[in-house]
């Protein structure tokens, strides 16, 4: 299944990578790795994570304080938002119109 970013959940984690590369050799790279690997489990089982609003979900990653916010959709998984979870819960709403 093709995953389709908006544009500011693609900002999202690059940022948090980023962030957590300048604070540790390795660290940027193993978050991507953990992202990479739930948006394989997303692809295999969409509809297996918790509905937050509507036809929305969220995935937390393990070992990191993230969630992907998606909407599985026929062909494609949209991603909305790679979400700090202690930060501002809501904010992606606006992106799901």
């Amino acid at each position: 299944m093709h995953i389709r970013w908006h544009p500011e959940a693609q900002l999202e984690g690059g940022e948090a990578a980023k962030f957590y590369g300048e604070r540790q050799p390795g660290l940027e790279q193993r978050f991507l790795d953990i992202l990479e690997d739930a948006f394989h489990r997303i692809r295999r089982r969409p509809q297996m994570y918790l509905k937050v609003a509507g036809d929305i979900h969220k995935c937390k990653l393990p070992r990191f304080p993230y969630g992907i916010i998606y909407r599985a959709k026929p062909a494609a998984i949209e991603i909305l938002a790679i979400m700090h979870l202690r930060r501002e819960p809501g904010y992606w709403k606006s992106r799901s119109g």
